[in-house]
């Protein structure tokens, strides 16, 4: 019989197993010229999701204002027409530079790099999956090519 931080670990493993082999290995390796143009010029405290995977694979969404929603309603920012994702399914929010990935209680859960996430920051190279999309974040660099 095993203990229970035996079980705990066990369930972690679980968890995040399920979606570790669809994770893409390098997300900035997979950009095409466009794409990394797009990145480029990206304007200071902006960011970018391209839609690496699903329905609207190749999709570009900025993320310039201090609040973006995500989710199946037609009124979303960011609208994601499939049936996997919820109507108000989660939040990109801007603060002091920072981008942070909010999940607004959906049905399925919104996941950061494989791992289901309530809240949490997001880095270069993040993938976030809304449903059956998958996305990659990249923000701005004032001053790098």
């Amino acid at each position: 019989m095993s203990s229970p931080s035996d079980q705990n670990n066990d369930e972690d493993v679980t968890s995040t197993q399920r979606f570790a082999d669809d994770l893409i290995d390098d997300p900035k390796e997979g950009l095409d010229e466009e794409e990394l143009s797009a990145v480029a010029s990206l304007p200071a405290g902006s960011a970018l999701l391209i839609v690496k995977r699903g329905p609207s694979e190749g999709s570009r969404f900025l993320l310039d204002i201090d609040l973006t929603t995500a989710g199946r309603h037609p009124n979303a920012e960011i609208f994601l027409d499939d049936v996997t994702v919820s109507r108000k399914h989660a939040e990109f929010s801007r603060s002091e530079g920072q981008f942070l990935v909010t999940d607004l209680a959906s049905l399925n859960g919104t996941y950061l790099n494989g791992k289901r996430v309530e809240s949490a920051p997001l880095s270069d190279g993040d993938e976030v999956q809304v449903g059956k999309f998958k996305l990659t974040f990249y923000s701005a660099h004032p001053g790098q090519p």
